[in-house]
């Protein structure tokens, strides 16, 4: 599947699906991390795991993200109460939906100019 491109948005965008993962620029990532600046391939810990020190790279942007944007797979799965609680003390949100979701959405955002990061598991 591929998406279109959002003109207005800078920084890295998922432009398609492949092979359980997602297409950004020529590249093709499984778990992914996406800040306004950048695209990194990410080893996730399981959605049951997944704690702050887990979205650290993201995590450190200047300004601090509105929120986090998190693809929990190919179906929706809530993570731990704690990392909430981790990210509230921080004052950045998080949004949680299933991944391919989760990568449309960061598109839309992205062509908004929010400044929000997301963490995007495999979908496959």
């Amino acid at each position: 599947m591929k998406l279109a491109r959002e003109a207005a948005g800078a920084g890295p965008l998922v432009s398609g699906f492949a092979r359980g993962g997602f297409r950004v620029d020529d590249k093709i990532f499984l778990g992914l991390l996406l800040t306004p600046r950048r695209a990194d391939g990410w080893v996730p810990p399981a959605v049951e795991a997944l704690d702050d020190a887990a979205l650290a790279p993201v995590l450190g942007l200047d300004p601090a993200p509105e929120f986090v944007l998190l693809g929990t797979g190919a179906t929706l799965a809530r993570p731990p109460a704690a990392l909430t609680q981790a990210l509230a003390a921080r004052d950045i949100g998080l949004e949680v939906m299933d991944s391919r979701a989760a990568a449309r959405a960061w598109g839309l955002l992205r062509g908004e100019g929010r400044w929000v990061v997301a963490a995007l598991y495999p979908w496959g």
